[in-house]
């Protein structure tokens, strides 16, 4: 153990021994060996002269007499020099290899792999599992949910173990995965490259702390806000938060607002009412859903995403590959006669290692669920009998299909939760809003008709919709 620190259990022990009289000599091959540390080596040798026991330098000669003890407390000094000199020198290199961007040791974040000179890079393996980690969060999933669904399917972590609450946790607030290195007090943003985007990281964040205070919420009598962790302003791009005031009268209002404009953070974003928006956002999301056009090109793209590679079987075959070189080193050992307790113990782990690989390679094989067209129809179908009356419904509508919404002071824009590309509709010259107003709108009696555009893109298709929508 490194001479740095006296806390070196056989070393320690001497020094006890060495008031049994068992020994009168400590021989070191160099007095930097027994201490690196002055006051450790004044200490100690103080002790043992005390004891009766002399500290020899095997390599260093160094006479009995005052000269000596100038000699011996120069080389202390100039092995603690080198000692201190040494840690600079490596946090230097550290440091300059931070600011470089490049590996600095340790575990590399599951989603990369280093390349020859020490960059981050994307492993095309495991960063699709990093994205659906992510995506299924976002959407809803919980930490528990996600860590049974990647041990089901017999993926391991970067040690080659079964992912945890703890591992998954840690995966969704590391902020590498959005490019930004970080070392000590260096942080490097766009510095490593992204595996998702900064929005997908800001919604898991807003949800995690959402979840964070769910007790609370749970004993709270307020309303639900449906669009909590994914209403977002336009102009500065914070997250909108629900909140609530209440008027000279007592009667209580519920609104969203801009995140740094309550902060007073340089956005002037003003509040917009909950119902309103929550209402807006329903009704697209219902429109789409009695689209028959739009029901049918959205089957199409969930049809041909099922007919993609399974993500999962090129790094279970490469765990698989792995585990299997490390079976055959472990037999090579054996067979030059290292045979332990804890290799027996190792080798049995691999073995249950390579069965379970095996089995869930087998079942990603022979278990993928193809469905139909009228499958995926039946199911998108099925929303169409809900009750958008009930909050619980509301909530799982928009849950399932709105990624997220951006509010600007004259327009909407609404991003669909559909795969592989930007779903959004955009909504636009709409009049007598009250998207900026911060004051309850006044009371409206009987219908009001609102007229707004809508593009609704979808790959090599661009529609246009004209709608009137209709609220009391």
């Amino acid at each position: 153990m490194s001479a740095k620190t006296d806390n070196r259990p056989e070393f320690q022990r001497m020094i006890k021994d060495s008031g049994k009289q068992l020994f009168d000599m400590v021989l070191v091959w160099k007095l930097d060996r027994f201490a690196r540390n002055r006051y450790d080596s004044a200490h100690y040798k103080a002790t043992l002269r005390k004891n009766g026991v002399k500290v020899v330098s095997a390599t260093e000669t160094i006479a009995e007499d005052s000269t000596g003890i100038l000699l011996e407390s120069l080389l202390e000094g100039y092995a603690e020099f080198y000692s201190a000199e040494l840690a600079e020198k490596v946090r230097r290199g550290l440091t300059e290899n931070a600011l470089k961007g490049k590996a600095n040791g340790g575990s590399i974040a599951y989603g990369y792999i280093k390349d020859k000179e020490r960059f981050f890079q994307i492993d095309p393996i495991t960063a699709p599992i990093v994205v659906e980690i992510f995506e299924s969060y976002s959407k809803g999933a919980t930490i528990q949910a996600i860590v049974e669904s990647l041990n089901n399917r017999g993926l391991c972590n970067t040690r080659n173990g079964k992912f945890t609450i703890n591992i998954v946790t840690n995966m969704l607030k590391n902020r590498r995965y959005i490019g930004e290195y970080s070392f000590g007090k260096i942080v490097l943003p766009d510095s490593v490259p992204a595996i998702i985007s900064k929005e997908l990281f800001d919604r898991v964040a807003a949800r995690m702390e959402k979840n964070k205070r769910a007790p609370a919420r749970t004993k709270a009598t307020e309303e639900m806000y449906l669009l909590t962790t994914k209403l977002f302003c336009g102009k500065c791009g914070a997250i909108m938060a629900g909140e609530s005031g209440t008027s000279k009268t007592m009667r209580k209002y519920h609104y969203y607002k801009c995140g740094n404009a309550k902060r007073k953070n340089g956005c002037d974003k003003k509040a917009i009412k909950k119902d309103w928006i929550e209402n807006l956002v329903v009704e697209q999301v219902w429109r789409v859903l009695f689209d028959d056009k739009a029901m049918e090109n959205l089957a199409d793209m969930l049809i041909a995403h099922q007919s993609k590679e399974n993500t999962d079987l090129p790094l279970l075959k490469q765990q698989l590959a792995e585990t299997e070189s490390a079976i055959e080193n472990m037999l090579n050992a054996i067979q030059q006669g290292i045979f332990t307790k804890s290799t027996k113990n190792r080798l049995d782990e691999l073995e249950d290692t390579k069965e379970r690989l095996t089995v869930s390679i087998l079942q990603n094989q022979i278990e993928q669920l193809h469905l139909t067209k009228e499958d995926i129809l039946l199911w998108l179908h099925q929303f169409r009998e809900m009750d958008i009356a009930n909050m619980e419904q509301r909530q799982r509508l928009i849950d399932s299909f709105v990624n997220a919404v951006y509010v600007y002071d004259d327009r909407l824009i609404l991003t669909f939760n559909y795969k592989d590309g930007s779903k959004t509709i955009l909504l636009s010259d709409i009049e007598s809003s009250n998207l900026a107003s911060v004051t309850p709108p006044k009371k409206i009696v009987g219908i009001c008709r609102q007229s707004f555009f809508v593009c609704f893109t979808l790959p090599e298709m661009k529609v246009d919709f004209y709608r009137n929508m209709w609220y009391k």
